[in-house]
């Protein structure tokens, strides 16, 4: 969506060590509409995707955006999968995000933000797997089991499904391999789904989660090596 009225947003990074600091002004990417999504050029491609996947920033956005696609999805019977994205997200866009996780078939999050959730929910508890646990079985829109996907940086990967927790081992990298952890999380669930929407095994989804982030962080930015890397899962 075009605002004539605004500058497309931006967003410096520093870098100090191992450590990243982001700051942004959204600009125009505060802006956007329903009713641009509803537009026939823009609902076409809805109606083309096969799965969506929400950033929880977009939360402090466009809620009925999110909510449209949601309730597309649910109708349709394609997997939507939302991450919370920050720790903000729960503590001050409880409202709209908790209107989102019935029709959420995968949930992401990293360690600080799935402690947030959980105190915004008013767990009396700090336990990752615990919090993992009760938000898989909160209440959902289809049959289908929740998958809630926790990250915990350089500690295992916590998934909740079903009422069952499996933990599985990242990939070790030596610290002084790290560049920029810019990005890791949104690899992480590209890798992940891509095994997900081949309706691969759970492991398999977090092993190539972990492959893929773990390449991101080994370079500058969210970017990518130019040949693809040989990976068994």
């Amino acid at each position: 969506m075009v605002d004539e009225t605004l500058p497309t947003g931006v967003c410096a990074v520093l870098i100090t060590n191992n450590d990243r600091s982001m700051v942004t002004d959204l600009l125009a990417a505060n802006a956007y509409k329903v009713d641009h999504l509803k537009t026939p050029k823009i609902w076409s491609l809805v109606e083309k995707a096969t799965c969506f996947y929400v950033g929880g920033y977009f939360l402090t956005v466009s809620p009925p955006s999110a909510m449209l696609i949601a309730e597309h999805a649910l109708a349709k019977g394609k997997p939507f999968t939302l991450n919370l994205s920050a720790p903000f997200i729960p503590e001050f866009f409880k409202e709209p995000l908790m209107a989102l996780i019935p029709f959420t078939d995968v949930l992401f999050g990293n360690e600080t933000e799935a402690q947030s959730f959980g105190k915004s929910l008013g767990y009396e508890t700090s336990d990752l797997k615990a919090i993992a646990k009760k938000v898989s079985e909160l209440p959902k829109s289809n049959s289908k089991p929740r998958i809630v996907v926790f990250t915990q940086g350089s500690q295992e990967t916590i998934v909740a499904t079903g009422g069952q927790i499996t933990c599985f081992p990242i990939i070790p990298l030596a610290k002084e391999k790290i560049v920029d952890t810019t990005g890791a999380g949104d690899a992480f669930t590209g890798g992940f789904l891509s095994q997900y929407l081949l309706n691969e095994p759970i492991d398999k989804c977090v092993a190539a989660g972990n492959y893929v982030a773990c390449q991101v962080i080994q370079r500058d930015g969210p970017s990518y090596p130019n040949e693809p890397h040989s990976f068994k899962f």
